[in-house]
């Protein structure tokens, strides 16, 4: 998947970041990075490579933006993935439970050692030599 690729450098995320508020010319993205602008060329290469950015000219500016049909593959593979942790992680809180209400049967049918029971807790125990000063 191209796309997840494309996104997994933080410069190129924050790219993406910010076209998704507005569109920018590629001097616009340099002026908010400290890298050069062959830099910014070349992510904004991977960005459309993947499908994530599409660029249009204007005058002499060539107008950066986002391409939502880009992010539907990287949004469906998110979405079957969710779905897959979301099956385990139910499985896993319903075998807690499960685990939680046995632990609470088996508590309930015990008596409680008289080692912990409050009511059999012996007192500390007071030497009768008394203290040297």
């Amino acid at each position: 998947m191209q796309s997840l690729a494309a996104i997994s450098d933080p410069t190129r995320r924050r790219i993406v970041e910010l076209l998704a508020v507005r569109d920018r010319t590629a001097g616009e993205l340099v002026e908010a990075f400290d890298v050069s602008a062959p830099a910014i060329s070349q992510h904004l290469n991977v960005l459309r490579e993947a499908g994530l950015v599409v660029s249009r000219a204007e005058g002499q500016s060539r107008i950066q933006s986002i391409n939502p049909a880009g992010f539907d593959p990287l949004v469906a593979w998110l979405e079957k993935t969710r779905s897959v942790w979301s099956r385990r992680l139910d499985a896993l809180e319903r075998e807690l439970l499960a685990d939680d209400a046995a632990k609470a049967g088996k508590s309930a049918k015990k008596p409680m050692p008289a080692s912990k029971s409050k009511t059999n807790a012996r007192k500390p125990v007071r030497s009768s030599t008394p203290k040297k000063t």
